[in-house]
């Protein structure tokens, strides 16, 4: 069985291509820039009106690239759909100065950009280019998905997803949908249409990038060895961390990178793991929630994951850089493969 993996982050997206006739090790991998830090710089360098269109997707610096652009005095128009990109709510992004496209409009003078987290055709022509084969019998992608409520907040309707689905100790692998996926998930509802329009019908396996790392670390060769232990992704923007006994998830806490110091991370882990945190807390320190069926019996080990990963270096805490595959930008994607393997989706 061949696999095209793919894990969009904030910084980086990390591909995999696997067989599972060859070694994991002998897998091609690439590391590439995330896509809203390509469309960023694409912005940057085109001096003209712009016109989107395409799919909604991670927005990270297209925002503000944007806003510096129509500080330049150029025009900037979106298509309804990518400009969700921006925000859930039109009336926001048309707030901004950004003008929504409209049919009866042609914009034939502006470059048009398209958004999407997703171009297997650019990718194809890539691999392509290497003479390798682009042929494959399942796609896994994740990406960071908040869910939409347009009566809920970002962080609680977040959070309230992952309560809704962790009623009681679940495998990472089971943060899944394959052809399943709510409309809620705007994000990897857009990544199912691209590739539709891209020619591909089977149904991917999606992820949010959080459960596919912390999937991924638990098949990391020092977590196999553990019975009770803590998953934690520190990225960029978001820290999440999964206290795991027995192979199953029991707790979960979610933050925002940027506000957690070595101290109060900590505290916060040894409080997942003892069942005593509370969503509350969390969400009250600007964090996005917890949520806690059990407690586990002891923190054999932090398995830690994510880009801004040296945080846990600073804390007391017995900690191990998860390196499953034997590379540690893989974590996610492996995540991904170990689903399709081990779990009928």
């Amino acid at each position: 069985m061949r696999i095209l993996a793919i894990d969009v982050g904030t910084g980086t997206q990390d591909i995999m291509i696997y067989d599972n006739e060859k070694e994991l090790e002998n897998s091609i991998k690439l590391v590439l820039p995330s896509p809203h830090l390509f469309i960023s710089q694409q912005v940057r360098e085109i001096e003209n009106d712009l016109y989107f269109n395409g799919e909604i997707m991670g927005g990270g610096k297209i925002k503000k690239t944007l806003q510096e652009h129509m500080e330049k005095g150029y025009k900037v128009v979106m298509e309804e759909i990518p400009a969700k990109t921006i925000r859930d709510k039109i009336s926001q992004v048309e707030a901004l100065g950004i003008e929504i496209a409209s049919p009866e409009k042609e914009y034939k003078d502006y470059t048009r950009i398209t958004l999407g987290d997703i171009n297997i055709t650019k990718l194809s022509e890539f691999l392509l280019g290497y003479d390798l084969e682009f042929d494959f019998d399942e796609i896994a992608i994740a990406v960071q998905d908040h869910g939409y409520n347009e009566n809920m907040g970002d962080r609680d309707f977040r959070f309230e997803k992952f309560r809704e689905k962790l009623k009681e100790p679940m495998n990472p692998e089971e943060f899944s949908f394959k052809g399943n996926v709510p409309e809620y998930y705007t994000r990897m509802k857009a990544v199912e249409r691209s590739l539709k329009r891209e020619g591909i019908e089977a149904e991917p396996l999606l992820m949010d990038t959080k459960f596919a790392s912390i999937a991924g670390m638990c098949w990391d060769e020092t977590a196999a060895n553990l019975n009770s232990f803590i998953a934690i992704d520190i990225g960029n923007g978001h820290t999440t961390a999964a206290s795991i006994e027995d192979g199953k998830i029991q707790g979960i806490f979610e933050h925002h990178t940027s506000s957690l110091t070595p101290e109060s991370l900590e505290n916060y882990l040894k409080r997942l793991a003892d069942g005593i945190i509370t969503n509350e807390e969390v969400y009250n320190d600007y964090g996005h929630g917890a949520h806690v069926i059990n407690p586990i019996s002891e923190i054999e080990k932090v398995i830690v994951s994510g880009p801004k990963r040296e945080l846990i270096e600073k804390t007391n805490l017995d900690w191990h850089h998860a390196c499953p595959g034997g590379d540690v930008m893989m974590t996610g994607t492996i995540g991904l493969i170990k689903t399709l393997e081990v779990y009928d989706v």
